[in-house]
């Protein structure tokens, strides 16, 4: 990527389709974690207008009223009327549920190392699928997250409250975001364009809308921190947003799978995290990529880091670990990748132990990004490594 460059990054509300879908998906898994820690779970669902089908492949010894569960996910994110084409009490909902097969749980229960002979009790359990993810962070912000994703989802947390709030009482629960930061030295200074997209009341005008969520969003958001003399500002650029949601288009569990993650600013393994129990490694180990790479930029020891961790379905030790400091390493990559696999057990049992990640956390990361988060307590944003970092690596703190 060039020193001097515009980046631009999207993020979506709770209300966007695609997003009910995840919320509805991680719900399902939230409330089997809950009573089943060592469940296993794929669920994925599709959303479209007065419909919500749930599929996918759960093992479990407990039971779950799911279509409560999509009644009450729908209900919280805010389609509660019958004019929205979608909403909680009229929605039908349909089911489509198979146990997990047992040629993978076969890989899963029982790693290949356990199979060869291995007693090492973090072997057990073999890696869910085989693929790659990727973990990325950088010191643009505090969140240690690329500015561009993290301004868009702070602006549409933010689109979420003051319609939740009544602050601008006709907005409906669909929206997107999206922010283009101009880089100079590869450094953010400034914001060229902000775009804002949301469904609202059809009583509500345009120059309504427009001015509510400048007020009330845009400012809030990034006034106090970034002049906004040079942005250019669009609000509902097509002149009307009434028909949103599942009405407007339908929504399908893990299709945001750039906004969950670094917004397009890092790399990405391509599997989808919602509804994914975390012997899947498409998501505990994304966040375990992720727990690494914020550790290394926390510890002075590069500026920018992304991680990459390969897996083989049924085993458990990583293929490959790669890491990739952009030349702003204090250590050549190769031996930051090494003193990685010393300070982190990325075995899909080691993650799941160290990140505590059997109990009911997921719903709340199905909107509003899995990284960089502020608003929630996620284990992988801990910056518990950084000492043992240092250690190894023999260096002293960043000044």
């Amino acid at each position: 990527m060039g020193h001097n460059f515009l980046f631009t990054s999207e993020s979506v509300t709770e209300g966007h389709p695609d997003k009910i879908a995840d919320q509805i998906s991680d719900a399902i898994l939230d409330r089997i974690l809950a009573e089943d820690p060592v469940a296993r779970v794929a669920a994925e669902t599709v959303v479209t207008t007065g419909l919500a089908l749930v599929v996918g492949e759960i093992s479990t010894v407990t039971y779950v009223d799911i279509p409560r569960v999509v009644r009450d996910t729908i209900r919280n994110i805010g389609y509660t009327r019958a004019k929205m084409g979608f909403d909680a009490d009229t929605v039908s909902i349909l089911t489509s549920i198979d146990e997990q097969s047992a040629d993978i749980a076969m890989g899963v229960n029982e790693a290949l190392e356990v199979r060869q002979g291995s007693a090492d009790a973090r072997a057990l359990i073999g890696a869910g699928d085989q693929g790659m993810v990727f973990g990325y962070a950088c010191n643009e912000t505090p969140e240690f997250m690329p500015a561009p994703i993290s301004l868009a989802h702070q602006l549409s947390y933010r689109l979420a409250q003051v319609r939740k709030t009544e602050t601008v009482p006709f907005l409906w629960p669909d929206g997107k975001t999206q922010v283009t930061v101009r880089y100079e030295n590869a450094k953010p200074i400034g914001i060229d364009t902000i775009l804002v997209s949301t469904q609202h009341h059809a009583s509500a005008t345009l120059e309504m809308v427009q001015e509510a969520v400048i007020e009330e969003v845009i400012r809030p958001v990034i006034a106090p921190h970034w002049d906004l003399s040079n942005t250019r500002i669009l609000v509902n650029p097509t002149g009307r947003f009434v028909v949103g949601g599942p009405h407007g288009d339908s929504g399908l569990t893990g299709r945001k799978i750039i906004v969950d993650t670094y917004g397009g600013y890092a790399r990405h393994g391509g599997g989808a995290f919602s509804g994914k129990d975390p012997t899947k490694v498409d998501r505990s180990a994304s966040y375990a990529a992720r727990w690494v790479a914020k550790n290394l930029v926390a510890a002075g020891l590069a500026e920018r880091a992304e991680i990459q961790i390969s897996y083989a379905i049924g085993v458990a030790e990583p293929i490959s670990v790669m890491v990739d400091t952009f030349g702003t390493g204090r250590l050549e990559d190769v031996a930051l990748a090494k003193i990685v696999r010393e300070v982190f057990d990325l075995r899909p049992l080691g993650i799941i132990e160290d990140l505590d990640l059997r109990r009911p956390i997921y719903l709340q990361t199905a909107a509003y990004g899995h990284f960089g988060r502020t608003d929630v307590a996620l284990p992988w944003e801990q910056l518990n490594r950084v000492d043992a970092l240092l250690d190894r690596a023999a260096v002293k703190p960043a000044e």
